[in-house]
């Protein structure tokens, strides 16, 4: 029974916003409320024009690369304590991997904004 009380008080806190909300909320409806609403963007005009896929390479390098420094945190604490050349040679092969793609992505003009 303790495992329902959170869920029974969030089900009557959210029925009393809902009720709220309704009783104390604007109700006067006008042309431009009933119309509707897209992520920001007028209704039916000019579309929104897409990113060019620069911005999501460029995003997905930042992202691996973000989680490439996420790796030297357990690392770091299993070199402590083990054999500190092994783990050495592998943080070097995996930054050595990693720098491959960095240059790969470089070559390739992910990071290039002017093309």
């Amino acid at each position: 029974m303790e495992l329902f009380i959170p869920f029974i008080v969030l089900a009557f806190l959210s029925g009393v916003m809902l009720f709220l909300s309704w009783l104390l909320g604007p109700s006067k409806r006008t042309p431009i409320k009933e119309k509707p609403f897209e992520c920001g963007s007028p209704y039916l005009e000019e579309r929104i024009k897409p990113f060019p896929s620069k911005y999501y390479t460029l995003a997905l390098l930042f992202v691996l690369f973000d989680i490439e420094i996420a790796f030297f945190i357990p690392w770091s604490i299993i070199w402590r304590e083990g054999n500190k050349f092994f783990y050495l040679g592998v943080m070097f092969l995996f930054i050595f991997v990693l720098a491959i793609g960095f240059i790969w992505a470089w070559k390739k003009g992910a990071m290039n904004w002017e093309r």
